[in-house]
């Protein structure tokens, strides 16, 4: 292996762990050799390694080995003359030494440029989230305070935070504005107690103007950087400042995260970023065409193009953009339309592996032991309420989670007819938005088949 091919394997990592964890974590790793199936990087710190190892490790394996890279195992060491050596740019943004320098520096340099509000792809299942984001950025007083966003990986969580973020620098220049991810605060917190620079670290993140953290979930178990976390957000909310935060869970699901933190979090404004529908998707990738057209003139994509890549690919964004750069960057090498034989032949290995694997029986299983009744009861003939409610949302999650038509649904519950499956769909639809219970309900189940 080369440093050229580390350096693209690099890029795709981002597409997958993100801008922020890519910045703070990838970045910093340079690549020194590759003997007998071990591939040996070299990291700043210790801590550093063994961080990358136990949070990016099979990640970084899986993008080498499709990159045709045989590695068995990574280490991640200092070389012996680590002492000399430059510290990588992104670590001495996060070095507390930098931070009584680096005010101004950090929004610029955390802020991705792809991650605007024009870029921003709303619809139904993301239009309150894009709602709450563009108030905040448009500054004014609000009747919240923190603006919670969760959701699964790649709904647009981060999109929004960085729209914000650039909104309000090109508005509002004068506001201090930061956006980091929990590990990087995590991180600047633990090398802040090493170097005895405390004081600066408290300096930096409470005499902001706006503060977005992403992914807060995890600082589940980290209880010191939890402490601080919590005082840093009191702080924050009583000098009237903005707080904005994204997880991949609403705050009372959050694991190892303590009470007060997620009461907290959620006394503001909670905002779910459901999953994309289909219209969505199709929505997004002609937004991403539109952009890679101006890159590869020429480039022709065939009608159906985008409908099947938004059936197959349907439970990460990220995915589905990156499948899409694929496909351009294949279609200008080879000189070729975009076509749906060439997309099923260049995308094979993302198609099997977004493949929907939730079956219908696996989700009635699940809803039978979420309400306490016997599956053979849910599934039969029974009319009365108590298993009639559980029917219908075991339902509505087949038509959403599955690709089975309304009529292998009805035959997997005792053969009943796709009419009465629709109408089961459809009165589940209607009590989401009147019965918070059921609502609950549905979320709570959906996300339990999509771990």
């Amino acid at each position: 292996m080369t440093n050229e091919i580390w350096v693209r394997v690099s890029e795709e990592l981002k597409q997958t762990v993100g801008a922020n964890n890519h910045t703070t974590w990838i970045a910093p790793l340079r690549f020194e050799e590759l003997v007998d199936g071990v591939a040996r990087f070299h990291v700043p710190t210790t801590f550093h390694g063994n961080y990358v190892l136990q949070n990016f490790g099979d990640q970084i394996l899986t993008q080498l080995a499709r990159a045709g890279i045989t590695v068995q195992r990574l280490i991640f060491a200092q070389s012996a003359n680590a002492a000399a050596a430059p510290r990588p740019a992104a670590l001495q943004q996060a070095a507390p030494a930098q931070i009584a320098e680096e005010d101004d520096a950090t929004p610029s340099a955390t802020l991705d440029p792809r991650f605007t509000f024009d870029r921003f792809v709303v619809g139904k299942p993301n239009e309150m989230a894009h709602a709450a984001a563009r108030r905040i950025a448009e500054g004014g007083s609000l009747g919240f305070n923190p603006l919670f966003l969760y959701g699964g990986v790649g709904l647009g969580k981060t999109h929004l935070m960085h729209a914000i973020g650039h909104e309000l620098k090109a508005s509002q220049p004068h506001l201090k504005v930061v956006l980091t991810s929990a590990e990087q605060f995590m991180y600047r917190f633990i090398t802040a107690l090493r170097d005895k620079r405390m004081m600066d670290f408290k300096q930096l993140f409470r005499s902001v103007d706006v503060l977005m953290v992403d992914d807060i979930q995890f600082l589940g178990g980290k209880d010191s950087t939890q402490e601080e976390f919590f005082h840093t957000f009191n702080a924050l909310i009583d000098a009237g400042k903005r707080i904005i935060i994204s997880a991949d869970r609403a705050p009372g699901a959050m694991k190892d995260v303590e009470e007060r933190i997620t009461s907290r979090m959620g006394s503001g404004l909670v905002v779910d970023l459901f999953p994309t529908d289909f219209e969505l998707r199709v929505g997004i990738l002609q937004a991403k065409a539109d952009y890679y057209r101006a890159q590869y003139p020429g480039i022709v994509v065939q009608p159906g193009v985008f409908e099947f890549l938004a059936q197959r690919i349907s439970n990460n964004v990220r995915v589905l953009e990156g499948a899409l750069t694929r496909l351009f960057a294949f279609a200008s090498l080879v000189g070729r339309e975009i076509s749906l034989e060439m997309t099923q032949d260049c995308l094979a290995d993302i198609l099997r592996a977004s493949d929907r694997k939730i079956t219908v029986e696996e989700i009635q299983r699940r809803v039978s032991e979420h309400y306490n009744i016997r599956l053979s009861d849910m599934i039969g003939p029974k009319r009365v309420r108590n298993y009639a409610r559980p029917r219908q949302v075991a339902m509505y999650l087949s038509k959403k989670l599955t690709s089975r038509s309304l009529p292998e649904i009805g035959r997997r519950f005792g053969g009943r007819d796709h009419t009465t499956v629709m109408h089961g769909v459809r009165k589940i639809e209607e009590l989401k938005s009147t019965d918070s219970q059921i609502a609950d309900d549905i979320e709570l189940l959906r996300r339990a088949l999509e771990e």
